[in-house]
């Protein structure tokens, strides 16, 4: 039976006041199993980035609760929020301006553990960057000597020095062309496969959410409109948003169709 790591409960996200209020997420609720990578998918402007910086402790949430390994994690502040983000780190699009452009790679990652008062020793230094394939080489380079690709795996690194219980990945792909995204899909598939890490993966693109995703939660306008196993959203869709989001992956269409035509064959085996 799978546990689960985080919850949130009917959570609202306003911006603005009075005639000028926008409501960005709108009484959304979602758990997160432990061991698990979860998907939330929608548009630029869906609230799904909102949800995720919400999570993260980035944003204060307008109402409902957030509970976090049984604790409620809502409105944490000063000290707590500083042990709250030693156990749940996160990815953004953007590596680049992670950087200090001054810094070299060991002196970003340093810096950073000192922020959040770690200790880490070279051992889980190497450990870190091995789990996303990179050596102690790189920690002599600057940012402009690293690809897209290599900087986003630094920041994984860095967040896997932490050892925390759940990793936000925000978009993570998105500035990357499409073999260097492959290889983030990867290393945080190995994540969860040899760690046993919790991610929660923000993206835009309903294919890597196929790819990666053991469960996939759908967002339209601020709302969740689906969630579900990635193989009940993805092959038994109910939400016309989803059935576009869908349509819009040709590579994606033709493996459903012959996922159908798989069941159909086996039915009628199973019926001969």
């Amino acid at each position: 039976m799978t546990e689960e790591i985080y919850n949130a409960e009917h959570i609202v996200k306003t911006f603005g006041h009075g005639k000028n209020q926008v409501q960005a997420v709108k009484d959304v609720s979602f758990g997160l199993e432990k061991g698990q990578v979860t998907c939330i998918v929608g548009e630029s402007g869906s609230g799904k980035s909102t949800v995720a910086r919400m999570v993260l402790g980035l944003m204060p949430i307008t109402s409902g609760k957030l509970i976090f390994q049984g604790k409620d994690v809502t409105n944490l502040k000063g000290r707590a929020r500083t042990e709250y983000w030693r156990d749940v780190q996160a990815v953004f699009q953007d590596p680049f301006s992670a950087f200090n452009q001054f810094f070299t790679v060991g002196k970003l990652l340093e810096r950073s553990m000192l922020m959040v008062g770690k200790n880490v020793g070279q051992e889980r230094l190497e450990e870190s960057l091995g789990y996303v394939g990179m050596d102690l080489s790189v920690l002599a380079r600057y940012p402009h000597q690293l690809s897209g690709g290599q900087r986003q795996r630094v920041m994984i690194a860095r967040a896997l020095m932490m050892q925390p219980e759940l990793l936000i990945a925000d978009e993570a792909t998105s500035m990357l062309d499409a073999s260097l995204r492959v290889n983030v899909l990867n290393v945080l598939k190995d994540l969860r496969d040899q760690l046993g890490m919790t991610v929660l993966f923000i993206t835009h693109d309903i294919g890597q959410a196929c790819y990666l995703a053991d469960r996939v939660l759908v967002m339209e306008n601020g709302v969740m409109v689906e969630q579900g196993t990635t193989d009940e959203v993805i092959f038994n869709p109910q939400h016309e948003y989803t059935k576009r989001l869908l349509a819009d992956v040709p590579k994606l269409h033709e493996e459903i169709e012959l996922h159908d035509l798989q069941e159909e064959l086996q039915k009628a085996g199973e019926l001969a």
